[in-house]
């Protein structure tokens, strides 16, 4: 009888494990560190931008969704692949805009849902678009006032940016 149940717990137990690892390998193999979800330091990277943080100013919760669109450039004589792409709460989205206009995404949350790799590359001296959407109306009646959000994009080296929305939200 103590056989058993000593089976039983066991495989019970690689199963477990089993889904972490595919979990873990399904989001790219990586830990995002958008403000609070990894509390590590994100190295830097050499994509850059001339802004990366944005104020939308007052907005209504009436008017709907606002977006904010950061161009990222790779300055490098080298193509560097953007990995991950993440926001830190449910209510903003971000895309990655391909060099066709078409955009990738949306990318979302880590934790809620799964988020998947972006898997594109910047070539050398080229630009992309970082579009992040926010929905004033995803925390209902209770988010009014100031917001702070942030969305995360990394490459394939462990290096980050970070870009950071804000509004001041009304009914």
């Amino acid at each position: 009888m103590e056989s058993k149940t000593s089976i039983v717990i066991g495989l019970a137990l690689l199963v477990f494990i089993g889904l972490f690892v595919w979990g873990y390998i399904g989001n790219g193999g990586s830990t995002a560190s958008v403000q609070g979800v990894n509390q590590t330091s994100a190295m830097q990277t050499m994509l850059r931008t001339s802004a990366t943080v944005f104020d939308f100013g007052t907005i209504s919760m009436k008017n709907g969704l606002v977006t904010k669109e950061f161009t990222v450039t790779n300055p490098t004589e080298r193509d560097i692949t953007v990995t991950t792409l993440v926001t830190s709460c449910m209510c903003t989205a971000a895309y990655f805009v391909l060099p066709d206009g078409t955009a990738k995404g949306p990318f979302g949350m880590p934790g809620m849902g799964s988020v998947p790799p972006v898997r594109e590359v910047i070539e050398a001296g080229a630009s992309r678009i970082v579009r992040v959407v926010y929905d004033p109306n995803a925390h209902g009646p209770a988010g009014v006032g100031r917001i702070d959000r942030f969305v995360e994009l990394t490459d394939a080296s462990g290096g980050a940016l970070e870009f950071e929305i804000m509004a001041n939200v009304t009914p």
